[in-house]
């Protein structure tokens, strides 16, 4: 039964997405839209995509700068292209997991050393379990690595959310704004939390008992790294800085369809949506992006279908935004192939 569900649950996936975007767009009155002679302008498509790649080569900087604290040194365009290549796998999954999994067990590798074995295929590598109590140290420490990284966008994502919500939460109802403070409160103590756990010497050396039962003794320099005072700082900044301008580049591809959308109501939508995105119940968020912020930008006098055509945009824009992840993906399959037939 279990094999049965896991073999269906993927086609399954497909269909929720597609019937959330036919929810998107069933009541959307197609004729008088077209009637209105909205033209796209590409140059905001453009400009989207531009600020795309920058949104994603902040964020590779956030891991690679861990994988360097951790002791997993690669080349700074390793880095990018294994964090390209993973935003590419997750285009065609339910949630960021599968894409993770590739940058740490590619990210992980030893640079410059040759296999003797045989590599495992890219399906094995995303879908076979691994058992983190007998894994090698450098792939322990490649999951840390991404863990914070993951963890730091989580937090700068849910900033985001809570100052759209303390700025514009009033077009929600009374209780958002309140949310909003309590939500950012949350975010910022934790972090304080955090941060002050690796000032002491007590808690400090709690941790490093703690890593020494997961036989990760040198993990402590990549939790200074992104907790430590005052990498902590520069840490959340980046984080919301990252998420500002993917927020931006979605403001675009409605820009691109002549909607003027406050960008309070997207600091509200979008952070909402990306905490929705980690359910595993659509393909890389496809329809229930469509879905959730038709609804939400109806709020702010936003006509749905000018939502729909610029969410469907930048889906298309992310799509084109990890292409060149391609090229590893293809180098890895090369050298699979070299292996095999040695």
């Amino acid at each position: 039964m279990k094999k049965t569900f896991k073999a269906v649950w993927p086609y399954l996936r497909i269909v929720l997405s597609i019937l959330l975007l036919w929810l998107a767009v069933r009541n959307i009155d197609w004729q008088t839209l077209s009637q209105t002679k909205i033209a796209m302008q590409p140059f905001w498509l453009v400009l989207a995509w531009a600020t795309m790649i920058c949104a994603n080569l902040m964020a590779t900087g956030r891991w690679g700068y861990l994988m360097r604290s951790l002791g997993l040194y690669q080349s700074w365009w390793n880095y990018v292209s294994l964090y390209f290549a993973g935003g590419l796998i997750n285009q065609g999954l339910p949630s960021t997991i599968g894409g993770d999994s590739y940058r740490v067990i590619e990210g992980s590798r030893a640079p410059h050393t040759r296999s003797t074995g045989p590599l495992p295929t890219l399906a094995q590598e995303l879908h076979d379990p691994i058992d983190l109590h007998h894994a090698p140290p450098r792939l322990r420490l490649g999951f840390l690595a991404v863990t914070l990284d993951r963890g730091l966008g989580l937090i700068g994502n849910n900033i985001l959310g809570a100052l759209g919500l303390i700025l514009a939460g009033v077009m929600i109802g009374p209780w958002a704004q309140t949310l909003g403070w309590w939500t950012l409160a949350a975010m910022l103590s934790g972090s304080a939390l955090a941060c002050l756990l690796l000032a002491f010497d007590r808690s400090t050396a709690l941790i490093k008992k703690t890593l020494l039962r997961l036989r990760m003794p040198t993990a402590l320099s990549g939790l200074h790294a992104a907790f430590g005072w005052p990498a902590v700082v520069l840490q959340l900044v980046l984080s919301v800085a990252t998420h500002t301008m993917g927020m931006l580049a979605f403001w675009c591809c409605l820009k691109a369809f002549g909607a003027t959308v406050p960008v309070q109501a997207l600091m509200i939508g979008l952070p909402a949506l990306g905490l929705l995105m980690m359910l595993p119940i659509s393909i890389s968020g496809w329809g229930l992006r469509e879905a959730t912020l038709s609804a939400a930008l109806t709020l702010w006098g936003v006509d749905a279908g000018v939502t729909v055509l610029g969410s469907v945009c930048f889906g298309l824009v992310s799509v084109v935004t990890y292409l060149p992840g391609a090229f590893s993906l293809l180098k890895r399959r090369n050298k699979v192939d070299s292996h095999a037939t040695q």
